[in-house]
């Protein structure tokens, strides 16, 4: 029997390939908040699972200790690279380009098409997981580590209430069942909150696919220079050692022996050795005598001795080794700063650049790796979205209708957009002036635009005219020309007042008095009946013939009346 709870509902929703919402207008979209469509390669998956399984765990599906082991050991080197100046520093720039703020202060961009949803996710995103100061450290773990797991504290009718990271450690994540093989589950141990298995929509699992050796999880993009950091670790450490040893002067110390027997001049040089090493030390707390270590004198410094002639004691100075070549050490840092993607300049390594390789050139690819971290982190902040609008009641298609959008690290790379845009406006202007080619070519080749979007922008286009023509009237004019005529003829405003007082009740007002005797010009206002009966008199003409010429005077008359007389064009030829 199928679970209808609150619970059993978010479990069956993100149980399948990706989450399907349809539109009133029959438009489908798809939430792929598993990135399945990338991860769901399991014979790919080569560099733990093939490697680290037995053939019986590799049927079933589970994962070994082994296979646990490796990734521990993994995030060990991982936490040991965070302690070099240039992956700390790299780690840090990845999470600062990542979680930059716009011109309105805003971390997070939430565009929605329905208010009340922005207004939801805002307050999910800026009031509940403040974002503007956890977002940095979550990105910086996810680079480091390729995953960062955050679980997800919801309650039906009010969504996620609390958010909690879990240790990369101690998280494993299992795919696949019996039953559904796109199940999802998470496996914490030594959880605090006494939670072992965690469903699919509990965690938000962020992990950057990049290699599909690294599945079911994320590789870290410091993974490419850990050889080389191993490497460069062990010269730099060569070096030292070197330099330490080698590099201060010594002193060769020509001892006389005399007539010494030689069975004894070991002895004696062993004497004289131990009197140059170490001074008398008297501790004053305790009384103590001892032999104190003489910083001056080196173990490195050579003892020889010498016998009879002129020879007698000597000492001589051997100079130390003048090491100024690093190339080795250079070249491995260049490598590993290759394996990073970050230009040298944004760690303080300046060095002369000039050809192809500017700074604004090294700036657009490294917004390019940027933006991929950016894909990543509002993939996975979508379906805390997504979560939290399901907790809250809504379902359907408006689980989808918002966007999510992180700011882009480089203004150089915005500028390239525009003016590949201004050159294709330049460019559709000339053909158009020239009239060498059609719009719809200019639309089809230059703007890349289907014969449906480029009627689309020309209905949109003519709206945008209308609304142009509109600002100019109420600029020009001060009338509105979207807006009817509000004035109202005069005899509709008397029948208006009319039917007001009507409905009052009273005495009703008597109406038109025109053409009775009641008018102050009694029936015949005009003398249009008077006219009639002169000319059936003076004429012989035709009844028709009478009702027209007074109707054509009294027309004119009325035109006259309704018209400015001081214009000339009002002027009427008899």
């Amino acid at each position: 029997m199928a679970d209808t709870s609150f619970f059993g509902r978010l479990r069956k929703l993100f149980s399948a390939q990706a989450i399907v919402t349809v539109d009133s207008k029959g438009r489908r979209r798809v939430a792929d908040t598993d990135e399945r469509q990338i991860t769901n390669l399991s014979h790919l998956r080569d560099r733990y699972t093939k490697l680290q399984k037995s053939y019986y765990e590799q049927a079933g599906g589970a994962q070994s200790m082994a296979y646990q082991q490796v990734r521990r050991e993994i995030f060990r080197d991982y936490d040991a690279m965070d302690n070099d100046p240039i992956i700390a520093s790299a780690l840090d720039i990845y999470a600062d380009e990542s979680t930059l703020k716009n011109e309105y202060g805003d971390v997070l961009t939430i565009r929605s098409k329905d208010s009340e949803i922005q207004a939801i996710l805002n307050n999910l995103f800026y009031d509940v997981l403040n974002i503007e100061f956890n977002l940095w450290p979550w990105v910086r773990n996810m680079c480091k580590y390729g995953d960062f797991f955050l679980g997800l504290e919801m309650a039906e009718g009010k969504g996620i209430v609390n958010v909690s990271p879990f240790s990369v450690y101690n998280t494993a994540r299992l795919e696949g069942s019996t039953d559904n093989p796109n199940y999802v589950k998470f496996h914490v141990e030594d959880d605090t909150m006494g939670k072992v298995d965690y469903e699919n929509f509990e965690v938000a699992h962020f992990r950057l696919l990049a290699d599909t050796n690294w599945l079911p999880y994320g590789k870290a993009m410091i993974e490419n220079g850990r050889r080389l950091w191993k490497q460069l670790s062990l010269m730099e450490d060569a070096m030292l050692i070197h330099r330490i040893m080698r590099a201060p002067e010594k002193r060769i110390f020509k001892i006389d022996i005399g007539n010494i027997p030689p069975n004894e001049v070991d002895n004696y040089m062993q004497r004289i050795i131990n009197k140059m090493k170490k001074t008398p030390f008297v501790d004053k707390t305790t009384g103590d005598y001892n032999l104190k270590y003489n910083m001056q004198n080196l173990s490195e410094d050579f003892y020889l001795p010498v016998r009879g002639g002129d020879s007698g004691t000597n000492i001589e100075n051997l100079s130390g080794l003048e090491f100024n070549n690093t190339d080795d050490i250079d070249y491995l840092k260049a490598k590993l700063f290759a394996a990073l993607k970050i230009p040298k300049a944004y760690l303080g390594y300046e060095e002369q650049i000039n050809g192809k390789a500017t700074l604004a050139a090294e700036d657009v690819r490294f917004a390019r790796t940027i933006e991929r971290i950016q894909r990543i982190v509002v993939s996975e902040l979508s379906k805390i979205a997504i979560v939290h609008l399901y907790s809250q009641g809504i379902q359907d298609s408006e689980l989808t209708n918002f966007e999510l959008q992180l700011v882009n690290p480089s203004t150089i790379y915005e500028q390239e957009k525009v003016n590949l845009w201004s050159e294709k406006v330049r460019l559709a202007q000339d053909i158009q002036g020239l009239n060498m080619l059609s719009k719809d070519w200019v639309y089809d080749n230059i703007f890349k635009l289907s014969r449906g979007e480029s009627e689309k922008e020309r209905g949109t286009m003519i709206e945008d005219l209308k609304d142009r023509f509109r600002f100019r009237s109420i600029e020009d004019d001060g009338s509105d020309p979207a807006k009817e005529d509000e004035s109202e003829d005069i005899e509709e405003s008397l029948e208006k007042i009319k039917k007001e007082i009507k409905n009052k009740g009273g005495r009703p007002r008597e109406g038109n008095t025109y053409k009775k005797d009641k008018h102050p010009y009694g029936r015949d206002p005009l003398g249009d009946e008077e006219r009639k009966d002169t000319l059936k008199k003076e004429t012989k003409l035709s009844p028709e013939k009478i009702k027209s010429i007074v109707n054509g005077v009294s027309s004119k008359r009325k035109f006259l009346q309704e018209t400015d007389m001081l214009d000339e064009s009002n002027i009427i030829e008899e």
